[in-house]
């Protein structure tokens, strides 16, 4: 993902979140092909794999309480305690993480005489697009951690001044060279333990119908055929649950957008299979 552009402690804690960026979609439930709204059981779908060959167990790190809330008087919840914000954005007085009278922990300037600034941080938005050119689908292989060298949509996070569908079109050029057309958005996954919302679109691939072969964000593009594309060596989970419904939509000649929401493990592997489920499942046919 690009351009990220943040200060010190707010980067601290996206590397930590990057790390546990893998969603397992075994247990996912797609909707019958005559249903608008469903919640259902899950549907069998192929095992997905992991981006390190290190033991899930070294790799995940469980999140404090079985809710991430803390109970009465222990202190912040484990969520707020990761956060690294150190220096206030506005004195650059050391920051104190305290509970405010409204019961909320919150990271707050130890100068509050001139000062005072609370540092609300906020979760992240993340957009790309699933590009189709004559069937094909566009992947591109990873240049930059995490999952170096393994393949991925277009996608990065979202910039000041555009909306989620540009920021999937400039995500699509920064990362293999292609001038694509927003169709229609696909799915939305919201991932609270680390803080993203990801925003995936259907496009298509415009004239000249090219792309780069390399860029700095990816060692080479390509356009799979759907029986080709490599789901063993897909970069995230949340990726190749976006894709898997796609290929579904594309053979039931049928378009949904899907929306869910993904629980994991603190700490897991991008693409580790036994560290997520996914919840609140929702898919709607769209004309």
């Amino acid at each position: 993902f690009s351009k990220i552009k943040y200060s010190s402690y707010s980067l601290m804690a996206l590397l930590r979140g990057l790390r546990g960026r893998g969603l397992c979609a075994s247990q996912l439930a797609c909707s019958p092909s005559n249903s608008r709204h469903i919640l259902r059981p899950a549907r069998p779908m192929q095992p997905f794999y992991m981006c390190s060959t290190s033991s899930p167990d070294k790799q995940t790190t469980e999140a404090q309480g079985t809710d991430g809330a803390p109970g009465e008087d222990e202190g912040p919840p484990p969520h707020m305690s990761r956060i690294r914000s150190l220096y206030c954005k506005m004195c650059g007085k050391p920051m104190q993480l305290v509970q405010l009278p409204t019961a909320d922990w919150r990271h707050r300037c130890t100068n509050q005489d001139e000062c005072g600034f609370i540092d609300y941080v906020n979760p992240r938005m993340v957009v790309g697009a699933i590009t189709e050119h004559e069937g094909r689908i566009l992947l591109c292989r990873r240049a930059i951690e995490p999952c170096l060298g393994k393949w991925t949509v277009p996608a990065g996070f979202m910039e000041l001044n555009e909306s989620s569908a540009q920021g999937a079109a400039r995500e699509t050029m920064e990362e293999a060279g292609a001038n694509v057309e927003i169709i229609a958005p696909y799915c939305h996954w919201d991932i609270p333990v680390i803080g993203q919302a990801y925003i995936l679109f259907r496009a298509k691939l415009l004239a000249p119908f090219t792309i780069q072969s390399e860029t700095a964000e990816s060692l080479e593009s390509q356009l799979f055929d759907p029986a080709d594309i490599p789901f063993q060596d897909i970069a995230f989970s949340s990726v190749s649950l976006a894709l898997r419904y796609y290929l579904e939509d594309v053979e039931a000649k049928k378009w949904r957008v899907h929306h869910g929401v993904i629980e994991k493990k603190l700490g897991s592997a991008p693409n580790d299979p036994s560290t997520f489920q996914i919840k609140d499942l929702m898919s709607m046919e769209v004309s």
